[in-house]
């Protein structure tokens, strides 16, 4: 059996990349293809010494740095790939990697870390963020957007069974392709974390740096409480925009930080602060396997790897309804009243859940009943 494996595109290490790495380790023996790889040698050991095939995309002029900006050549150039030799074809989409061309006697199994969140229901969002929406190029963006949901829907059609990555994004794979998918929860590597007790007086937040993020209303929210210390780890082009807000001494922004520096201040900490509204979001997840709580806006991925207050079982963290900075301020004081009953070793057992082996057992299982399934 030929088994050709479909990323959307390879450029840095990153949550749909340790799915890709883990989906690799299932199965060896299979061909990547990706639109793009400009990944730089220094992470590209998950792909285990394999060569990847791109798209035309890659030989394109400036295509490394401005590669977003060819959204709209995506669809194109996935379907530019031919797979027409391989009987399984699995794809890792949060794009365009579903669109892939595949024929009767192939199957053909997706996993979806999200549909096109900007392409969705996140347009306006997206175009009032980027600035379009009130710009003469907003109705051109528009258009682009209204044929790729087009583009989208169709291409739903050439996918035998889909894989969710959560079931907040389960329920959107049903609302924008009216299909089932089977939630199998993303990998996290547990086992590089550990549990400390023992926390100190700071809260984290660690992320990319782009609008949706939210990182500007966590920081707004420290500026309104100088009695509390704040350590923002990221970089990204939202970085000047957060320092100019970080105008207090109580903030601390690190700016990149290497994995393992990051694990040590997650492992510290005595919160884990999130703002956004996630498909999943791993390092919510990775701050659990270090025995800390984890404070979030309650919609998305983040209900589903936190157990708030209120639940039978002992809570790991606390969710907020609004994403306010005020919603958020009343959290972290809702928090503090309550942080006797959030401890280590719960955060840490409610994490294991989402390990990289379970993972790789239900992934397996997921593809064995879909090639033993009869015609």
């Amino acid at each position: 059996m030929k088994v050709a494996i479909v990323h959307d595109w390879l450029v840095v290490y990153a949550g749909a990349e340790r799915v890709l790495e883990q989906m690799i380790k299932c199965y060896p023996e299979a061909d990547v293809f990706s639109l793009i790889d400009f990944l730089p040698a220094a992470e590209r050991e998950f792909l285990q010494d394999k060569r990847t095939t791109t798209s035309w995309l890659q030989r394109l002029p400036l295509a490394r740095k401005y590669y977003r900006r060819c959204l709209s050549l995506m669809p194109l150039a996935i379907e530019q790939l031919d797979l027409s030799k391989y009987d399984l074809v699995l794809s890792s989409s949060h794009a365009v990697a579903k669109g892939v061309l595949t024929g009767p006697d192939q199957l053909h199994l997706s996993y979806v870390h999200s549909p096109m969140r900007y392409a969705w229901e996140l347009q306006h969002q997206y175009l009032q963020l980027t600035g379009l929406a009130n710009r003469s190029a907003g109705w051109a963006a528009a258009w682009m957007l209204h044929k790729m949901r087009i583009w989208d829907v169709r291409t739903a059609n050439g996918v035998d069974a889909f894989m969710a990555n959560s079931h907040f994004v389960k329920r959107r794979i049903w609302k924008a392709y009216r299909r089932e998918a089977e939630v199998i929860y993303p990998p996290v590597d547990v086992n590089a974390f550990t549990g400390r007790v023992d926390k100190e007086a700071f809260y984290l937040t660690a992320s990319r740096m782009v609008p949706y993020k939210r990182l500007d209303l966590i920081v707004e929210a420290f500026a309104g409480m100088p009695d509390k210390r704040l350590v923002v780890i990221g970089d990204g082009p939202e970085f000047k925009h957060i320092r100019a807000k970080a105008n207090t001494p109580n903030i601390q922004l690190l700016g990149y930080q290497p994995d393992a520096v990051l694990r040590d201040y997650m492992q510290r900490a005595q919160a884990f602060l999130y703002a956004a509204e996630e498909d999943f979001g791993i390092v919510m997840a990775e701050a659990q396997a270090g025995g800390t709580p984890v404070i979030a806006y309650g919609k998305g991925g983040a209900a589903e790897i936190v157990r708030d207050l209120g639940h039978a079982e002992p809570p790991t963290g606390v969710l907020y309804g609004e994403q306010t900075a005020s919603a958020l301020m009343q959290a972290i004081r809702t928090f503090e009243s309550n942080r006797a009953a959030m401890t280590s070793d719960a955060c840490r057992q409610h994490a294991m859940r989402f390990s990289q082996e379970r993972f790789r057992t239900q992934f397996r299982s997921f593809v064995e009943r879909h090639l033993g399934a009869p015609d």
